[in-house]
């Protein structure tokens, strides 16, 4: 059995990483992340990892993934506007193929917006927000314990899928404090990243094992020679204008998601075997619709709690077949009405979708969700 600890959830997120092997943190203080780079300041240097403070949130994501191709796992963690600049980078390390963790604990936006409190506004950014449009692994913790687990979890997908992946937590579970149970070092699974099996003079960068269609990724100062742009690139890694190789490429990028995709759907329901309302819900919200889902089975409404894990990619299947058994959906959300739209998209007709939002920077109260349940069902 682990030891028992009352943590912040970043406190939790820094420490997860640790755990997971991260060896490498650049970052640039910002609220309500800043715990994590304060606490990985301290704490990298006694496993003999390397931290690093750069001038801002573009130098912070280049040097993460510098770290990576140079072999350690690597991770940075940012908010609001920092994570905006963030993007250019991102869309870097996915088109290069470089894995490394970016946590984004979001607040209020847009621009500089409201740093001491969240939103989540940030759920289609996270998917969305480099351009092109490929896939991408976005994870979201609704517990302290989750935020220890869960980087850990994105840290081996990242290694597991060459690819950046990011875990987006919000203020309200990046600050408080629960008491959790830390797991033993030996009941944590690590992934690492495929290595070459050839001689450095057969080595082509970017030629996939066809299983999985991921490339074996050398380090540099490992003897291997690769070239690294965030040009389209042909298996050696040098630039390319050849349409069959622009379309191999890229499609190839969405390939390999869709092999693992069994590892990319991840949820957590609650009394849903008989419910025929169906509130989903991720992050801090999910904890109001637990206590909201709770009450509402008191009074009677049969109701249950979906709740995706893994956000990106959305787990459109199995809502779906929930969706099949519910007479109604509500989405309630501390933003616009984002992932509303993919719960719509998601079921399909199949049930009616409420959307309930709020934007004043206060979480959204299960009172609130109480009296939605109430209208709907």
């Amino acid at each position: 059995m682990g030891k028992v600890a009352f943590w912040q959830g970043n406190r939790a997120i820094a420490m997860g990483a640790i755990a997971a092997g991260i060896r490498f943190y650049a970052g640039y203080p910002i609220t309500p992340s800043s715990e994590i780079a304060e606490i990985l300041s301290g704490e990298l240097p006694k496993v003999g990892g390397i931290f690093i403070q750069m001038e801002d949130e573009i130098g912070s994501m280049a040097a993460a993934v510098g770290a990576s191709l140079a072999g350690l796992k690597s991770m940075t963690a940012t908010s609001g506007p920092g994570f905006s600049l963030k993007q250019e980078n991102i869309g870097f390390a996915i088109m290069a193929e470089v894995p490394v963790v970016i946590v984004d604990v979001q607040r209020g936006g847009p621009s500089t917006g409201t740093p001491t409190k969240p939103l989540q506004g940030d759920f289609m950014q996270a998917r969305w927000g480099t351009h092109g449009g490929f896939p991408l692994i976005v994870l979201s913790p609704s517990t302290v314990r989750e935020c220890y687990d869960l980087t850990i979890e994105a840290t081996n997908l990242a290694e597991r899928f060459r690819s950046p992946v990011i875990i987006l937590s919000d203020e309200v579970i990046g600050h408080m404090r629960e008491r959790i149970e830390i797991p033993d070092d030996s009941e944590i699974n690590l992934i690492e990243r495929k290595r070459p099996t050839v001689s450095p003079e057969n080595y082509l960068p970017y030629r996939a094992d066809p299983e999985d269609d991921i490339p074996p990724m050398a380090a540099y100062g490992d003897g291997y020679r690769f070239h690294v742009t965030g040009l389209v690139h042909d298996e050696l890694g040098l630039p390319t204008n050849d349409p069959k190789e622009i379309e191999a490429l890229n499609l190839r990028l969405i390939r390999k998601f869709e092999k693992g995709k069994d590892l990319l759907a991840k949820y957590s329901t609650f009394a849903v075997d008989d419910a025929q309302v169906l509130v989903v819900a991720f992050g801090c919200v999910a904890r109001s619709a637990m206590g909201a889902i709770r009450e509402a089975r008191k009074m009677g409404y049969k109701v249950g709690l979906f709740r995706p894990i893994i956000l990106w990619p959305f787990p459109d299947e199995p809502l779906m077949r929930m969706a099949s058994n519910v007479k109604t959906v509500i989405v309630p959300e501390m933003n616009p009405g984002l992932m509303v739209r993919e719960v719509e998209r998601a079921v399909r007709g199949k049930c009616e979708v409420h959307s309930l939002i709020r934007l004043d920077t206060e979480i959204i109260t299960p009172s609130q969700i109480i009296e939605k349940i109430r209208e709907v069902a």
